[in-house]
C-alpha cells in the first residue's frame, strides 16, 4: 500500500456558504514538498425516491456552474446536528413533496476525492406520502417522473449528466429485482 502524504502547513483561502477552499503544504512518501489545492465541502445527501410503479422522481433545475438544466436525484447537505435520514427526509419534502414510509441507505461516496472531501450519502425511499412540497427560497425546482427503462436512456443518452444521479440510477436498475422481492440490494 504506498503511503500517505502529510500535511505541512495549509492557509484557508475562502470561506463560503457551502464551500471553504483550502491550499495546503504536504510532504509526499519520497520526502519532496507539494502543494494541494482542497475544497472543503459537508457532507451531504442523495435520495433514490422509488414510486409504487418503480418510477424514480427526480428533479429538473437551472446549474449555475455549468450553466444548465440538469435531471438529478433529490439532494442536499446536512446541516449541523441533523442525522443523514433526516436530512433526506427533509429534502423529498422541500424538492419533491413526499416524504417516505421506508427510508434507507444503501451506500456512500465521495464526489471527486482529487479535489474535495464531500462525502454524498445515497438513501433509498420507498413507500412515498404526499406532503407539501416546500424549496428553498433559492430553488425553482421541477419534479420528473422516470420510468426505469426511461432512467437508462436518460443516462446512455446524455440526458442525465449529474454524476450522482448518475450512480445511484446505476445502483437502483442494478439492485431491482432485488427489492422487489424483499432483498437487500
Amino acid at each position: 500500500m504506498p503511503a500517505a502524504e502529510e500535511r505541512v502547513s495549509g492557509n484557508l483561502i475562502y470561506r463560503g456558504r457551502i464551500i471553504n477552499l483550502r491550499v495546503d503544504n504536504v510532504r509526499l512518501p519520497g520526502g519532496s514538498k507539494t502543494m494541494r489545492e482542497v475544497v472543503e465541502h459537508a457532507p451531504a445527501v442523495g435520495i433514490v425516491a422509488e414510486a409504487e410503479n418503480g418510477d424514480l422522481l427526480l428533479v429538473r433545475q437551472y446549474r449555475y456552474p455549468v450553466g444548465e438544466f440538469l435531471l438529478e436525484i433529490p439532494a442536499g447537505i446536512i446541516e449541523e446536528g441533523e442525522k443523514p435520514a433526516e436530512t433526506a427526509r427533509r429534502e423529498m419534502q422541500e424538492e419533491i413533496g413526499y416524504d417516505a414510509g421506508e427510508i434507507r441507505e444503501v451506500m456512500r461516496f465521495y464526489t471527486s476525492p482529487g479535489f474535495s472531501n464531500e462525502m454524498l450519502v445515497i438513501f433509498h425511499a420507498v413507500n412515498l406520502v404526499p406532503s407539501e412540497k416546500d424549496c428553498d427560497s433559492d430553488e425553482f425546482l421541477d419534479v420528473v417522473r422516470l420510468s426505469p427503462r426511461e432512467l437508462r436512456q436518460a443516462v446512455e443518452s446524455g440526458k442525465i449528466k449529474d454524476s450522482k444521479t448518475i450512480s445511484s440510477i446505476f445502483w437502483y436498475l442494478a439492485h431491482k429485482n432485488d427489492i422487489s422481492q424483499g432483498g437487500g440490494g
